[in-house]
């Protein structure tokens, strides 16, 4: 098998891989051919392959799933950015002082991965899960990631100076809103994004910036614990 053909066969194998949303209980293999573009004949053999390696699953119905193997991935993923032991802790804080779901944001694949989430417990609220992605270009996190890595605009210009954005449903969803402050890695770059979220009307009959303190303290900790430098953080009383 020649490099370049090697090449295209890891890229169809990921692209089957990619096919799957979060909202897909199992595939067929017409569901996988149609989503790719495939011939069913290279989606078939590409998934043996895939299956080998417990990337996928076949169930019962003749359907495919995603394997254990993304998983075992994922969890790796989590130890080398030594966020599994710091971050829930302070999401459940927030959750507990603030009343809202709190998750944390990663930069990956061009855009972002909630990493860590915790839900708030009231019957209505946002749904966002462990894993889900989403593109920088909307949302709070997404903002504050697009700022704190030196992206052009006045409107990041401003999130900079002040070390908070917020989105009140034109961007994501019109009934939902979001609060989010950028947490620092060591090397001072942006690590990701720590957010509070909800129904808009109760972060806006709250006031989003009633919320920024809390999120800016918690930010501060995780930095810390990432061997950030937090004297870049606004000093307290500057963020109420």
């Amino acid at each position: 098998m020649s490099e370049e053909t090697g090449v295209a066969a890891v890229d169809r194998a990921l692209s089957i891989l990619a096919a799957f949303s979060p909202n897909d209980r199992s595939l067929t293999l017409t569901q996988i051919a149609e989503r790719t573009g495939l011939y069913k004949s290279t989606v078939l053999r590409l998934i043996e392959s895939l299956a080998r390696a417990h990337y996928l699953v076949r169930i019962t119905d003749g359907s495919y799933q995603i394997g254990p193997k993304p998983l075992q991935l994922g969890a790796i993923f989590q130890r080398q950015f030594h966020t599994s032991e710091y971050v829930p802790p302070v999401l459940r804080e927030l959750v507990a002082q603030l009343g809202e779901s709190a998750s944390y944001y990663v930069p990956a694949q061009n855009g972002r991965i909630c990493l860590h989430r915790v839900d708030a417990p009231r019957m209505i609220r946002d749904a966002v899960r462990e894993g889900d992605w989403r593109p920088l270009e909307n949302g709070a996190a997404g903002t504050i990631i697009l700022a704190f890595r030196g992206t052009p605009g006045d409107r990041l210009d401003r999130v900079r100076r002040e070390f908070w954005a917020a989105s009140l449903g034109n961007e994501v969803d019109p009934e939902l809103a979001a609060v989010s402050v950028p947490v620092f890695a060591a090397d001072g770059q942006i690590a990701g994004a720590l957010s509070i979220s909800g129904p808009r009307y109760r972060l806006e009959e709250n006031g989003t910036r009633s919320f920024v303190p809390a999120l800016l303290a918690a930010a501060r900790r995780l930095s810390a614990n990432f061997g950030a430098d937090t004297s870049v953080y606004p000093a307290q009383e500057d963020a109420r």
